[in-house]
């Protein structure tokens, strides 16, 4: 919805019944997106992002993203934190940060499990879940189907603990040659949700039985061109990103909330 006004995206989120947004604010306009997102009465999640040209940079614009996003009180902070070609220590310095800020601001920030960064892959997380025990992360498994090329059938364990550490979901479908199907409702990908299913299943009962208030899901299938793949020379998007994201809406409220 990059070419609607916040004000506007807003109106149609709380129209569709959605309960609020997640917001990478790449234009800056903070007070616009969060007034938008109050008048609405909508909940609020916004994302941050490392990037720097040297990792000096990176650290000190990402510490500057986190703390000017802290500054609006969402729910959370979604994190795309560090670089999967970075060293240990480097990426435990942007970790560092962000436990930092979390701690000054109270504002809660996740580590998104992403192709590119420290999360890259299920294997790579597992020295910094150890490492690091406070560090809590969002759940975007279809990354980590799309970099190990499987369902991850051989990689449970590694899995369940970064299940274990989840407390923001996005509800994107992969598959091992893409971090996206082209459209969830297709018969011929009814694997790849069910596989998906069964892990937002395992987190959504581990916060049940810590007796968690409220677990918040992003409904976060992208846009074409790019994640959500185009038909040759036209361009056009094979699927209506908007009514997938509506689909997966109803598909887990009446799953996790009967409605």
């Amino acid at each position: 919805m990059e070419h609607l006004s916040y004000t506007e995206a807003a109106r149609r989120v709380k129209a569709a019944g959605y309960d609020g947004m997640e917001i990478a604010v790449w234009d800056n306009k903070y007070d616009e997106a969060a007034q938008a997102v109050k008048e609405h009465d909508l909940d609020l999640i916004l994302m941050a992002f490392s990037m720097g040209d040297t990792f000096d940079e990176m650290k000190q614009n990402y510490r500057a993203w986190l703390q000017k996003a802290a500054s609006y009180h969402p729910r959370l902070i979604n994190s795309h934190t560090g670089k999967d070609w970075y060293s240990f220590e480097q990426n435990g310095e942007l970790i560092q940060v962000a436990m930092e800020v979390q701690q000054q601001t109270g504002v809660m920030v996740l580590h998104e499990t992403h192709r590119g960064r420290l999360t890259y892959s299920a294997p790579a997380m597992q020295p910094y879940l150890e490492a690091f025990p406070d560090l809590r992360l969002t759940a975007d498994f279809s990354h980590w189907v799309n970099v190990a090329e499987s369902y991850l059938n051989d990689q449970a364990e590694n899995v369940q603990r970064a299940i274990q550490r989840t407390d923001l979901i996005h509800s994107r479908v992969g598959h091992p040659q893409g971090p996206q199907v082209n459209d969830p409702r297709a018969p011929e990908w009814q694997e790849a949700l069910d596989v998906h299913l069964t892990w937002w299943d395992a987190i959504l009962e581990m916060h049940r039985q810590k007796g968690t208030d409220t677990l918040t899901i992003t409904c976060e299938f992208g846009p074409a061109p790019g994640y959500l793949p185009t038909l040759p020379y036209t361009n056009l998007p094979v699927a209506s990103q908007w009514d997938i994201n509506l689909y997966m809406k109803e598909l887990l409220s009446k799953r996790y909330n009967g409605d």
